[in-house]
């Protein structure tokens, strides 16, 4: 059964320091649920648990890279330790790059992988059996438009992305299989209105600024705020698969109906419309 309700339920977000994850944890906090937060940005995360506090949710926090193994190991312990429980994980954390394959430097692409994969499979690993073990566990991994269809200039995000959504949703069958009481939902947001691409990386000779403005303005409609109750929603009823944002149901009926052939139109439209 879905999990239904946050109440009195222990919930942990990766990335929680802001966008997505901060408001993921205020809905979390006034909805009487308990969290779990971790985030890279200190200061970031220190203003999500104030807020989170102020809301009136125990809450704990811990400042790691998700893309560190050992850490995230020793993080998902120490919760279980301190809340005694487990019963939602949203791996939440993640990063862009931008820029054609030829030009992506390798530690860029090792640093990709390691935050919006490697990050999504060890908090899954970690924190699965905990889900398993409270008898009503609920499963969040946040994949990507980007994981539905493919642009130019985002080959590591896409793939980063892609790879996420084919594992979640074989953990999802294994659940399904062995009659774990666990959902498993994965997420595809569109444009959302956070500092993602600001934060992100761009290889030698792109025009950052021009990138980031253009994503700010023309294609980040939805707010973090919209995005996080969507999410949230979508998670409590089991959902498998979580569109965010008309422009993520738009393009991804668009893919599907077209096949392969939707990627002659993308590229057309960006020789248009990017710098």
């Amino acid at each position: 059964m879905p999990l239904r309700t946050v109440e009195d339920k222990v919930v942990v977000i990766t990335g929680a320091g802001s966008g997505i994850g901060r408001e993921l944890a205020l809905r979390v906090a006034r909805g009487g649920g308990l969290l779990a937060l971790s985030d890279w940005d200190e200061a970031g995360l220190a203003e999500t648990v104030q807020g989170v506090r102020d809301a009136g949710a125990t809450v704990s926090s811990s400042v790691l890279d998700v893309s560190d193994r050992a850490a995230m190991q020793a993080w998902a312990a120490d919760v279980v330790a301190e809340h005694g429980r487990v019963e939602m994980v949203v791996n939440n954390a993640g990063v862009t790059l931008t820029g054609a394959a030829l030009d992506l430097g390798y530690d860029d692409i090792d640093w990709i992988l390691g935050v919006n994969l490697g990050g999504v499979i060890t908090g899954t690993k970690e924190f699965l059996p905990h889900l398993i073990a409270s008898g009503n566990g609920a499963l969040v991994n946040i994949s990507s438009l980007f994981g539905l269809l493919s642009v130019p200039g985002q080959s590591l995000y896409n793939a980063t992305k892609y790879a996420v959504r084919g594992f979640t949703e074989a953990v999802r069958e294994e659940m399904l299989l062995e009659r774990h009481p666990v959902t498993v939902t994965c997420v595809h947001p569109g444009g959302v209105r956070t500092g993602i691409s600001r934060h992100g990386r761009k290889a030698p000779g792109v025009d950052a600024e021009a990138i980031d403005t253009r994503f700010e303005e023309r294609l980040a409609r939805t707010t973090a705020e919209k995005a996080a109750q969507v999410i949230l929603d979508g998670a409590l009823s089991g959902q498998a698969r979580v569109l965010v944002g008309r422009d993520a149901h738009l393009l991804h009926h668009f893919a599907r109906l077209s096949g392969a052939r939707y990627q002659d139109v993308v590229a057309g439209v960006y020789r248009r419309m990017m710098p």
